[in-house]
């Protein structure tokens, strides 16, 4: 049998068996604990690395189906909203309807008004789906093509379509063929232009435009009727190309074949040249590319070179209009492009140039997918639904795919860097996950959420670090053991307040005391610590006799009274503070006032919000001083007492011993609990949420609040769609907050063993 390791260990000194179990048991239970988080940590990286991945993956595209149509010539390409029947039209005036889906093959609908009078060009509204088509001999009308779904008695479905043309317009100079049209409905405004050649001898071309009214009942909406006709051909200098109508059919933008672009604005009842430019300025030829992305804001266009670029509608600083400008440079096609397809659901499009296709994405001028086919492409629409593409070829065949991208916006400049969104004067780093209309453009830069999350962690900090640190120094160096016991218990237990109570009390109680006392706070912040030095000096320099009186370790009772009256006095004095020094006029009034709130903004241009980041600071500092007192003053406390008596034998006072012995020394469990100060404000959640406007802005300004990474998770996640965009974009919030940590404490890490090493002995 084994020998006992106990049996020659005298009887006294024996341990149980069953303690010797249990201590192996926890050894390997405290293993296994301390295995398991890493473990968990790990998991909890890799779920949330999981759920990122797909923001930065490029789109899928894949062929479904190709269908082969009649050998023609086709006008346009246009497609359902459920990707299901799409349709081309000959320049015959015949619709072909292709079943991608089912097996019904083509359906044929013919236009007797375009037999009758001649095709001349045709426009495509694929939110509306409605065609406007012009005549060779000067007219126009309007086919809605009705599509609807049809249920089989079996249980199966299919989609049909009804093309239903309106009544013929005359527009323009009669009889003159139409070789252009452009068509918007904006409801209450309608206006279609043509462009037409009045002569078969080579007359000279002619722009006319005309507004449609529509009146309504009560069952919808009646006949379409002309209004106004205007004739745009005097304001457009040089030769007409094309010409677009946005959506909202108060505007005219003409391309000439010079190269030059000419924006029409309707003023009243007459049309006037807003801007002239020339987007290639060093290509003087016509312009390959010329469209709308989705919203109708950005112009794209593209010169014979290959060269894409983004014109947006903005309004510059001082100006009073909405202008053109250069935004957008997108990546360079192969050559110049000839075929456009934007998508209606974000601000994607197709540009295509040959054989070869780009899907590009206008907000982030990203290229998310490009192929080169065997075939040559002559016209391409994009799914109602972003999740079908169709090509039509030189060869009359019809290209169905699917298109798999479902974070189209998502890209790493998208999070980290400045874009110029629509609208916008300048790049900038925006969030705004959500808006008010079809067309909003999703902004989600995390540029704001991580300045405002250092922001809070900043004032926080300031506010706490010098409170909690003296204190912890006071406490452990001067105060007496027996109020110690007090003392320290009493701070420990302030860490237990929860946030969400703190949060109420700066919302509902400190906010809006500090609205309206900010110089009574200046007074405060002041005068306090001023008072509490110059006692302490004093105190230092006062006489042994005087001194005697108060025991060692109660000098807080001399301190404390004195303070709190200079901290009253300091309160009280605020108003006369702001009476003196903050006086400005009342812009509704014209009265001079003294009113803080009034004065600030109009003194540095920035706004003075109720919520403000000082409120922050103030509470956000009380929740995080008991986490910094507490780890702080055991550091300063398990300091060797043999250093102290060592450092006093010498002949140095109390105040030399505890700041050149005592705090070097305990500079590493400091310098942690700074740290974990850091990281419980950086990842405070509901204080931020309660107690600021949560406005993701990126300033400084202490009256005014901010967003951060953890208030951002905490308010969206709850209304993000499973799997969406926003949903996997506060995943990478919460994945730049853990890094973030991550980093911070091994930094701290790091320079705490140096700290420790450092200060191992002191000389």
């Amino acid at each position: 049998m084994p020998k006992d390791p106990q049996s020659d260990i005298p009887a006294r000194f024996r341990v149980a068996k069953t303690t010797l179990l249990v201590d192996r048991f926890m050894n390997q239970f405290i293993k296994i604990g301390g295995l398991s988080i890493i473990v968990a940590v790990f998991a909890i990286f890799v779920f949330i690395l999981a759920q990122v991945i797909p923001l930065f993956r490029d789109a899928k595209v894949e062929e479904l189906k190709a269908v082969q149509l009649d050998a023609a010539e086709y006008a346009i390409l246009g497609i359902d909203e459920w990707s299901e029947l799409p349709f081309a039209l000959r320049t015959d005036g015949e619709f072909l309807f292709a079943d991608v889906i089912g097996e019904r093959g083509l359906t044929r609908k013919s236009l007797p008004f375009v037999t009758e009078h001649g095709f001349g060009a045709a426009h495509y509204n694929q939110l509306a789906q409605r065609v406007a088509i012009g005549t060779r001999n000067g007219k126009f009308a309007l086919v809605d093509l009705h599509y609807r779904p049809v249920h089989a008695p079996g249980g199966g479905r299919s989609i049909t379509a009804d093309p239903r043309p309106g009544p013929l317009y005359d527009i323009g100079r009669p009889g003159a063929p139409i070789t252009h049209i452009a068509y918007a409905d904006a409801g209450a405004r309608k206006l279609a232009v043509v462009k037409q050649e009045p002569a078969e001898n080579g007359g000279p071309v002619e722009l006319h435009a005309v507004s449609l009214t529509q009146r309504r009942g009560l069952v919808g909406g009646g006949q379409i009727s002309v209004d106004r006709s205007f004739d745009l051909t005097p304001l457009v200098p040089g030769t007409i190309d094309r010409f677009l109508v946005p959506a909202q059919a108060d505007a005219v933008v003409v391309a000439t074949t010079e190269g030059e672009i000419i924006y029409l604005f309707r003023q009243g009842d007459r049309f006037v040249v807003r801007q002239t430019f020339r987007p290639f300025p060093e290509s003087p030829g016509p312009l390959s590319t010329f469209n709308f992305v989705f919203g109708d804001v950005t112009l794209v266009v593209g010169d014979q070179a290959g060269s894409l670029k983004g014109y947006s509608l903005y309004l510059a600083p001082g100006a009073e209009q909405r202008l053109f400008g250069h935004t957008k440079t997108f990546p360079a096609q192969k050559a110049p492009g000839t075929v456009f397809a934007n998508s209606v659901r974000n601000k994607a499009f197709v540009v295509g140039s040959g054989s070869h296709a780009d899907l590009l994405f206008s907000t982030t001028e990203d290229r998310r997918w490009g192929k080169s086919f065997d075939f040559a492409v002559t016209h391409a629409v994009i799914g109602g639904k972003y999740d079908r593409m169709v090509f039509l070829d030189d060869k009359h065949v019809l290209h169905f795919y699917r298109l798999d991208d479902p974070h189209p916006e998502a890209s790493f400049r998208a999070f980290f860097g400045k874009l110029w969104y629509e609208g916008s004067p300048a790049p900038r780093f925006d969030w705004q996950s959500t808006g008010g209309s079809d067309d909003f453009e999703p902004k989600l830069s995390l540029v704001p959420l991580i300045f405002g999350s250092l922001k809070g962690t900043f004032y926080a900090l300031v506010f706490a670090v010098p409170i909690a640190l003296l204190a912890a120094i006071y406490t452990s160096q001067f105060l007496k053991p027996e109020i110690k016991t007090v003392v320290k218990p009493v701070m420990e237990i302030m860490a237990s307040l929860p946030s969400v109570v703190l949060g109420f009390l700066a919302a509902l109680w400190l906010a809006p005391i500090v609205e309206t006392r900010v110089p009574s706070i200046l007074l405060l912040v002041t005068l306090v610590p001023f008072s509490a030095f110059a006692l302490g000096y004093l105190w230092t320099h006062a006489s042994p006799r005087v001194r005697v009186l108060i025991p060692h370790g109660w000098e807080f009772l001399v301190f404390i009274p004195v303070l709190l009256g200079v901290g009253y006095a300091a309160w009280q004095m605020g108003p006369a503070l702001e009476r003196l020094l903050f006086v400005v006029t009342d812009p509704s009034t014209g009265a001079r006032v003294a009113d803080f709130r009034l004065w600030w903004p109009t003194v540095t241009g920035t706004p003075f919000e109720q919520r403000n980041s000082l409120v922050v600071g103030f509470m956000m500092g009380f929740a995080v001083i008991p986490i910094i007192f507490t780890i702080s003053e055991d550091a300063l406390s398990n300091v060797p007492q043999s250093l102290r008596s060592g450092s006093l034998a010498l002949g140095a006072s109390r105040w030399q011993t505890a700041f050149r012995i005592v705090l070097p020394t305990a500079s590493a469990g400091i310098f942690s609990a700074l740290m974990i100060g850091l990281g419980r404000a950086v990842g405070e959640t509901m204080i931020v949420v309660m107690a600021t406007g949560n406005t993701p802005i990126m300033e400084w300004n202490i009256f005014s609040g901010m967003r951060t990474l953890a208030a951002n998770i905490a308010v969206e996640l709850p209304e993000a769609p499973h799997h969406g965009t926003l949903y996997r974009t506060l995943f990478l919030g919460a994945m730049v907050l853990f890094l973030l940590t991550f980093l911070v404490n091994t930094l701290a890490e790091i320079l705490r063993q140096r700290l420790r090493s450092r200060f191992r002995s002191v000389e």
